[in-house]
C-alpha cells in the first residue's frame, strides 16, 4: 500500500510542478497557461481561474498523501533512523596494542673509525 501511495504522491509532485508552472505570475515568469491559441474559447481570467482552482486541488491531495506517508513510515516496524543501517564501527581498524619488550638501538654494522 505504501508504494501506492509513494506513485501517487510523485504523480501528483509532477503534476503541481506543471500547474504552477503554467500560471501567470506577477513579473511575467513563464506564463504558458495564457496563450493566444485558445482563442474566444477560454479568456486569459477564466483560464487562470481554472489553473488556480486545479493547483488548490493538487496541492491539497499532495499534502495529504504527504501525511498519509508519514503516518506509514512512523507505524512500520522497520528501522527508525536511517543512522541504524550503519554497521557498528570493527575494532579491527586500529591495531591492537601488544605488550613488546623495549628493543634496543642496533649497531651499526661497520665500525666507526677514530
Amino acid at each position: 500500500m505504501e508504494h501506492v501511495i509513494l506513485v501517487i504522491h510523485l504523480i501528483l509532485t509532477v503534476a503541481l510542478i506543471g500547474l504552477i508552472l503554467l500560471q501567470r505570475s506577477e513579473g511575467g515568469g513563464l506564463g504558458l497557461g495564457t496563450g493566444g491559441g485558445l482563442g474566444n474559447f477560454a479568456t486569459a481570467q477564466t483560464t487562470a481561474n481554472a489553473l488556480t482552482k486545479a493547483t488548490t486541488i493538487v496541492a491539497v491531495c499532495f499534502f495529504a498523501t504527504s501525511l498519509i506517508l508519514a503516518i506509514l513510515a512512523s507505524h512500520s516496524g522497520g528501522k527508525k533512523s536511517i543512522l541504524d543501517s550503519v554497521p557498528a564501527a570493527e575494532s579491527s581498524a586500529a591495531p591492537a596494542a601488544t605488550p613488546t619488550a623495549p628493543v634496543e638501538p642496533s649497531k651499526p654494522a661497520v665500525p666507526l673509525a677514530n
